[in-house]
């Protein structure tokens, strides 16, 4: 069985990338800058910022799956005024063109980039540095796949969780699509498998709702009363923000269900 290179292999959807692939029998090496604990994948210790550990991470390897990102907004669950102005690049951009460069020498036949929906009309420094490391990708003599995903499921719990101490939750009546790691995870899989390559069709959750609504669902599996004071955005405020709906394929997963996975105790309770 040919190995498959995973990068941001210890992140959310990254775990979920390399549970799929090795239910499938796929031999899988995860780089990491430090190794993890289950056996049943190879490590490959090195750093996609430095460069460090990159060839011997991608020696014998067939496909390459990259998942990395460094997102400060994803990792603290909120936003800072910073986050408006500027945003790191040194693994989206300078590591994504790191990896690229040593998958060329080693002559990599598959490689394979998770972006995010929505990218060409973002305006926030995160979706300006997303969308530079996708278009390294998308230019490189390597035979490459892209699948662009929407927000996921758990981020989106993290901001919430974030407002539960107030009073009143200020929240946009655009629709859109968040989506659960489990169901990219499924659809990544496949599309580094399926023998296609270029942009494939892009993916998103089950339903599109208004945030304000996906705020009174997480309210009610928190059990929580607070009060939603909707606000309109413009379309082209409402874009640059990320608020879309993908166009593709979609999950299967709904925000209901994935609530009342996370939050079974305040069923029980109720």
């Amino acid at each position: 069985m040919p190995l498959t290179l995973v990068t941001g292999g210890t992140g959310h959807l990254g775990q979920d990338i390399v549970d799929r692939l090795v239910s499938c029998g796929h031999r899988v090496r995860v780089l990491a800058r430090t190794p993890g604990s289950r056996s049943d994948v190879e490590w490959a210790v090195g750093d996609l910022v430095t460069g460090a550990g990159l060839r011997e991470a991608l020696q014998g390897v067939d496909t390459v799956i990259n998942a990395a990102t460094h997102s400060p907004i994803a990792r603290r669950g909120g936003f800072r005024p910073v986050d408006f102005f500027r945003s790191p690049s040194a693994v989206d951009v300078e590591g994504t063109e790191r990896l690229l460069s040593v998958s060329r020498d080693q002559s990599i036949r598959h490689f394979l980039h998770v972006s995010i929906v929505g990218l060409d009309e973002a305006t926030l420094p995160y979706a300006r540095v997303k969308l530079a490391g996708e278009k390294l990708v998308r230019s490189s003599t390597l035979s490459w796949s892209v699948v662009r995903a929407m927000p996921f499921y758990y981020l989106l719990d993290k901001l919430l969780a974030r407002q539960a101490w107030l009073p009143a939750w200020p929240m946009p009546t655009t629709v859109f699509n968040p989506v659960d790691t489990s169901d990219v995870a499924d659809y990544v899989v496949t599309c580094a498998f399926d023998g296609a390559r270029g942009a494939r069709a892009e993916i998103g959750g089950p339903e599109g709702l208004s945030l304000a609504e996906f705020a009174r669902q997480y309210q009610h599996a928190r059990g929580l009363h607070r009060k939603i004071l909707p606000i309109s955005l413009s379309q082209a405020r409402a874009r640059g923000m990320g608020f879309v709906v993908s166009q593709g394929v979609r999950g299967k997963l709904s925000w209901a269900d994935w609530l009342r996975r996370q939050y079974p105790d305040v069923r029980r309770a109720a």
